[in-house]
């Protein structure tokens, strides 16, 4: 029996904006007074994402916890510090690639966003791909593998380290960096998921 087929958006992306950074800054001010949903009352600062504007590689993950809701920066707190290693292990640098999350403002409690919370800010982080213009998507965890793949039954379990496909752009999904933390001997597998995704980008891992 042949395998299942891997998911896939086919939806073509909008026309590339000519000055993508200017297009990110004007996303990030449309985030700042959104209210189209129930994550606003409670945030402290919107976090829309940050890095290179023109970066070939995306990590996107879910939403953001109490260190980057205080700080409107994504990805700063221990997840953050373990993201960022992983980012340097690849060859690159921080502000080399773009992270951002699914949802832009933080779920009480570190949650999982809601259905609706995730329809209502998918489009910001749709228009930052096409702003983008990735070669590769790395998706950290089910909630931005569900999201952009528009399927709430997919696991990142079976899925990590598969090539996806999203809008003609490749897609690997790897586990969140807070699942590694509580669950060292994942980092293994998830190495192994980046170097896939170094390959799509005709890299390899730097001499240790």
């Amino acid at each position: 029996m042949p395998a299942p087929a891997l998911p896939s958006v086919t939806t073509p992306l909008p026309p590339a904006p000519s000055d993508p950074e200017a297009a990110l800054r004007a996303i990030a001010q449309e985030i700042a007074v959104c209210r189209a949903c129930a994550l606003c009352p409670t945030r402290t600062n919107t976090v829309p994402g940050e890095g290179d504007p023109k970066a070939e590689l995306l990590f996107v993950g879910e939403g953001p916890g109490a260190d980057e809701d205080a700080q409107g920066r994504p990805f700063v707190g221990k997840a953050g510090d373990l993201l960022t290693k992983m980012i340097e292990a690849m060859g690159f640098r921080r502000d080399q690639v773009f992270i951002a999350n699914v949802v832009k403002c933080r779920p009480p409690g570190n949650r999982v966003p809601e259905p609706a919370e995730a329809a209502a800010c998918l489009p910001f982080l749709h228009r930052q791909i096409a702003a983008i213009r990735p070669k590769v998507i790395c998706t950290l965890g089910n909630t931005p593998l569900r999201a952009l793949m528009g399927d709430d039954k997919l696991g990142i379990t079976r899925l990590r380290g598969q090539r996806l496909e999203w809008r003609g752009i490749p897609l690997i999904p790897t586990f969140h960096p807070a699942y590694l933390l509580r669950n060292p001997p994942a980092k293994k597998p998830c190495w192994e998921d980046l170097k896939a995704v170094l390959a799509l980008l005709g890299k390899t891992p730097p001499g240790r």
